[in-house]
């Protein structure tokens, strides 16, 4: 075969694999635009209002309210202040809560010009920086699961030994960007295996409704508060348990996506106001009327449900006022 053969063959070839490409893409092409509109289209029903937004920088200690903070893949942030980022443990890294040290929801934390503070009842306040590289960081266990976090020193030590009363020694740690996160479904299946967070129980955003509470207060001799359940997002303007059958909603640019109700503990029985822990209610009435089915034992127990768990599908700026959608297809 010449070399005229050989150019002529070639150039076939080419026009052939050209037209198979181009045939290729087109189906494609076409493939594409028939699923874009062959795809349901969303529907977004209001179902309510963002009536409070709760941080809580310190894990079970006291929640800030603010009026507008950003709804980031590992919990909500505003200023300085990021959701339970702060812990206390004992000398050995476990952490400690409200569940063995009541006291603690009485502990303020908050963060202003690189300095964070610590404030409870009949204690003086205490500032330290936020950043404090030379410390050491230690390895800490948040429900025997491990995580880092950055020790505060020991002025912040005793300030919390002391006001905790003494006993024993306490520490405090702040989770920094570059740890390692725990990640929610070594605990919890349901959770995706991607999600991340620093010191909460599980998901970064819990949610619960006004109406909820006040359903639950009803049935107490003694009404309670949102902040007793230490939910992220409160939710006005609908009826009681409506939050149940939010699986997807939207607020303003935010997207958040349901992964499990929130299984009751110990905890819903410390008041926040007095940081005394009765072990009864409202836990007890709680599970009079909020238990699970019986196909979610295995996940739930005899857990009381109340709020629910979400992972945060698109991140952005989260208002108070601010219309809540639920998204269906």
């Amino acid at each position: 075969m010449d070399l005229k053969e050989l150019a002529a063959n070639a150039l076939a070839q080419n026009k052939k694999a050209a037209l198979l490409v181009g045939a290729a893409g087109a189906a494609l092409l076409g493939f594409g635009l028939g699923y874009k509109y062959m795809r349901k289209p969303e529907k977004a029903v209001r179902v309510g209002v963002v009536s409070q937004i709760l941080i809580h920088p310190l894990k079970s200690g006291k929640a800030v309210p603010v009026s507008v903070a950003e709804c980031q893949k590992m919990g909500l942030k505003a200023g300085e202040l990021e959701d339970r980022h702060w812990l206390v443990v004992t000398e050995e890294g476990n952490m400690v809560t409200a569940r063995q040290e009541p006291r603690l929801v009485l502990v303020s934390l908050s963060c202003q010009g690189g300095y964070a503070a610590l404030n409870g009842p009949d204690m003086e306040e205490l500032k330290f920086p936020v950043k404090q590289p030379e410390n050491h960081i230690l390895d800490c266990r948040v429900f025997s699961k491990d995580i880092q976090g950055r020790d505060c020193g020991d002025k912040a030590s005793h300030w919390l030994t002391t006001f905790l009363g003494g006993e024993k020694t306490f520490r405090l740690v702040h989770y920094e960007p570059h740890m390692k996160p725990r990640r929610p479904a070594e605990s919890e299946p349901l959770f995706p295996q991607f999600e991340k967070v620093a010191y909460p129980d599980y998901g970064p955003i819990m949610l619960l409704s006004e109406a909820s509470v006040k359903d639950l207060s009803s049935k107490l001799d003694q009404e309670v508060t949102t902040e007793r359940f230490r939910p992220s997002i409160v939710i006005g303007d609908c009826e009681p348990f409506d939050e149940d059958s939010w699986e997807e909603i939207q607020i303003g640019s935010v997207r958040l996506q349901r992964v499990m109700s929130c299984g009751r503990c110990i905890l819903t029985t410390v008041d926040p106001e007095t940081g005394v822990m009765s072990r009864k209610e409202p836990l007890e009435t709680l599970k009079s009327y909020r238990l699970c089915k019986p196909s979610e034992k295995h996940i739930y127990k005899k857990a009381p449900l109340f709020g629910q768990l979400h992972t945060v599908k698109k991140t952005g700026v989260l208002h108070v006022g601010a219309e809540v959608y639920k998204i269906t297809s």
